[in-house]
């Protein structure tokens, strides 16, 4: 967690407040070490909580010894079940414009080790013995459906890293420093704006990231066929490239 402690954002996207960072944290990425990483670093997040991670409620903490406040999520969530359920609608993901229903119950507490923290239990209200998701925040302002809202963004950043992974190398990188993996990554990602960005040349029609990258380098072979050409086309430009030619293969 070193790493992260000292992670300057400002290197790559310039100077700006660090309350307008907001990590987003799988369960499976979420321990103390990181989550006082980002509390230091100032930033905001959101967290889905392991069944492991303890929590309590500030009225517990008032009315609890210290050794008996914590427990774990799942039955601090069934010790609030008496808590009123608040219904959100959301849009989904895609083309079709569908609505979702989600439920949730919001209580502020703490969480062992961070800190201060808003709490989120959230359901999809049709379907009430699917999964249920415990969420928790730093920022105290935050409501329920801003939190809600907020992790779902995580989806976004999952297409993202499928994507560049398949078609600009993210995953190609055999450095073990951990300056080398980030200017990886950021060669990656300026790849990936630039290509977003529709360079001149490409189809307005090409949508994909995968066929404006091969779109892209058809553009590149042809732009050197056709200076070959034009080459070869000039007076005396069969010996004058025969001569790059040899020259380049004695280079070699």
């Amino acid at each position: 967690m070193a790493s992260l402690r000292t992670l300057a954002l400002e290197d790559s996207r310039g100077s700006s407040d660090r309350r307008e960072v907001l990590v987003l944290a799988e369960s499976d990425s979420d321990n103390t070490k990181s989550a006082k990483a980002i509390a230091d670093n100032g930033w905001h997040c959101i967290m889905a909580l392991g069944t492991t991670r303890s929590v309590t409620s500030d009225a517990r903490s008032l009315t609890t010894l210290a050794s008996r406040q914590w427990c774990h999520i799942d039955p601090f969530v069934h010790r609030h079940r008496r808590r009123k359920w608040h219904t959100i609608r959301l849009a989904t993901h895609g083309n079709t414009r569908q609505r979702m229903d989600v439920r949730v119950r919001h209580t502020s507490g703490s969480l062992r080790s961070v800190g201060k923290v808003e709490l989120v239990c959230a359901e999809r209200r049709n379907r009430p013995d699917g999964r249920r998701t415990s969420r928790a925040g730093n920022d105290l302002r935050a409501t329920a459906r801003q939190m809600v809202m907020g992790y779902r963004l995580r989806w976004a950043v999952e297409l993202f890293h499928k994507s560049v992974k398949q078609h600009l190398g993210f995953d190609d990188v055999a450095t073990h420093g951990f300056d080398a993996v980030l200017s990886h990554g950021h060669w990656v990602s300026s790849a990936d704006i630039l290509l977003h960005m529709s360079p001149p040349g490409l189809s307005a029609g090409v949508r994909s990231l995968g066929d404006k990258q091969r779109a892209l380098q058809q553009g590149l072979a042809d732009t050197e066929k056709r200076h070959i050409l034009q080459q070869l086309t000039q007076i005396g430009g069969v010996q004058h490239y025969k001569a790059e030619l040899r020259q380049a293969l004695a280079g070699t």
